[in-house]
């Protein structure tokens, strides 16, 4: 398997993974809608081949922490795998290959709304530990966050601010 940036050809088969693996669009329009920001970071949409087939991605994009002040972040979101390749290990290997690829371009930290089972064994722990809310009504266990740096979070309490591409007001 190979992991790597995507690149504009890799656009319509993204789209088609996410419909395929979400059962819908949404996440597939998410991305697009990603694309023409400047929440969209080109070196964090990773996805996964086998066999020149797109199997996986993961999508890491800009978000802020806004309290006293407004602090950067990432977002984790969306991640999908071909659902013949689910439970193969690629989300993971997607997952520990974005955290490494952000923490290399010098990003503080990361969120994610997700599996509250999933997500921890990559490091991510309840939001709240850092008294960061999300603009969503989700519940505590599936908004989570990791430091990417020992003590990124200290002191940056206060609410994300996602792209407008959520559509999060």
């Amino acid at each position: 398997m190979n992991i790597r940036a995507e690149k504009w050809e890799d656009e319509e088969e993204i789209y088609q993974l996410n419909q395929l693996a979400f059962k819908g669009d949404e996440e597939s329009k998410l991305i697009d809608k990603l694309r023409t920001t400047h929440a969209f970071i080109p070196e964090l949409s990773l996805i996964a081949e086998k066999q020149s087939i797109i199997v996986g991605h993961i999508l890491f994009s800009h978000i802020h922490i806004v309290g006293k002040k407004e602090w950067p972040s990432l977002a984790l979101a969306p991640m999908s795998v071909l659902p013949a390749y689910q439970q193969k290990g690629i989300g993971t290997a997607l997952v520990q290959e974005g955290l490494k690829r952000a923490r290399a371009m010098g990003f503080p930290s990361v969120f994610v709304l997700g599996h509250k089972d999933y997500y921890p064994r990559f490091g991510f722990s309840k939001a709240s530990k850092w008294s960061v809310k999300c603009p969503l009504d989700v519940p505590e266990e599936a908004f989570m966050a990791m430091e990417l740096f020992p003590a990124a979070l200290e002191g940056k309490s206060g609410t994300l601010k996602y792209s407008k591409a959520f559509g999060i007001k």
